[in-house]
């Protein structure tokens, strides 16, 4: 039995519906990362799962216990928001500590889980501190704190990072994902950024318009994506997707023509049109070569590697090169795909082929 089940559950406020009837199950110690564009649901489901919000229609379960018109409070559950919602008038340790007094724990039990919490988090050294005069980083790990010391058998996090700089992004996501694995606690999280979802996730949940695009570990995401929607999302430069057609074992994009490997070319035979979808870090010397000629119109170099925007045959194009391609502005050059790597979608549904 999955440890947190969302059963069929839909949302609407007034006319608009938010949620589509959406079902999800999460297995016991696992990290879920719910994602997508602004306006997809992914707050709305989080905040039904914590109780914040009312359902529409459908059934919340933790544990297998049905929680769906239990309180907040008595769901097990602990969320970390985004504001971060510490008391400003409150040391950090009474932050830590208010929501066990509340509930009537015993002071040395606080003291201990406090102390137990503060520690985990580096945050020993601030205990007597005001929220004030704290770091960005140190607010967040105090909120997390507060989360962890109720000892919960859900954590949740509603873009607990996007308030910081992306420097101690980076910094504060490995943090939680170490902290995540060794509590072992199940572990749902919401986010925007894909870069977030793909590195912190041991499954990510695509969602759009209300409804669950593809659910799956971050590899097979980027691999393998169900649509365009989701290939789009999920990889950083996003893919690029030209209108293309199959015919005689290649891809014609205009007059430039893209050899395919033969079982390739058997499996998905001749069509007329066609979305071909290429990554820009595939466009890089390969065992199965094609080449492609594009026109840079502006040119990125990053360090590690450069990367090309331009058109191919009228269509946009980003490529991921060496940092000492050989490119100038306006001037036609030729790249090399990794044809294996191409991914295929229809013109029509955009599910992958």
């Amino acid at each position: 039995m999955a440890h947190v089940e969302i059963d069929s559950i839909t949302k609407s406020f007034g006319a608009v519906n938010v949620l589509r009837p959406l079902s999800l199950q999460i297995e016991k110690g696992e990290f879920v990362v719910l994602v997508g564009p602004s306006g997809c649901g992914k707050t709305t489901t989080l905040r039904i799962l914590a109780g914040l919000e009312t359902a529409t229609s459908g059934r919340v379960r933790i544990g297998g216990r049905d929680v769906t018109e239990v309180r907040p409070g008595e769901r097990d559950i602990a969320m970390v928001f985004q504001n971060y919602a510490l008391y400003p008038h409150m040391s950090v340790r009474d932050n830590i500590g208010y929501a066990m007094k509340v509930h009537g724990t015993p002071k040395s039990e606080i003291d201990a889980r406090v102390s137990e919490a503060a520690k985990l988090l580096a945050i020993d050294p601030y205990l007597d501190r005001k929220p004030r005069n704290l770091s960005g980083g140190q607010r967040q790990r105090v909120a997390i704190g507060r989360a962890l010391v109720r000892q919960p058998s859900v954590f949740l996090f509603d873009e607990p990072l996007s308030n910081l700089d992306a420097k101690l992004r980076v910094e504060m996501r490995t943090e939680i994902k170490l902290l995540q694995r060794r509590l072992g606690t199940t572990a749902v999280y919401v986010t925007h950024d894909q870069v977030e979802a793909m590195t912190m996730a041991d499954r990510v949940v695509v969602m759009r318009a209300g409804h669950i695009e593809q659910a799956a570990d971050p590899i097979t995401l980027y691999e393998r994506p169900a649509n365009r929607f989701v290939a789009n999302f999920i990889g950083s430069p996003a893919m690029n997707f030209f209108d293309a057609r199959i015919e005689g074992g290649a891809v014609f994009l205009g007059g430039q023509r893209l050899p395919l490997a033969p079982d390739e070319a058997r499996r998905l035979g001749e069509r007329a049109s066609i979305v071909f979808g290429i990554r820009p870090e595939h466009m890089r010397h390969s065992a199965h070569e094609a080449t492609l000629t594009l026109i840079p119109e502006a040119i990125e170099p990053l360090g590690a590697h450069t990367l090309l925007l331009g058109k191919v045959e009228g269509q946009k194009v980003t490529a991921q090169v060496d940092p000492r391609f050989p490119a100038q502005v306006g001037s036609p050059v030729t790249v090399t795909l990794d044809i294996t790597q191409a991914h295929f979608f229809d013109p029509v549904t955009e599910a992958r082929l």
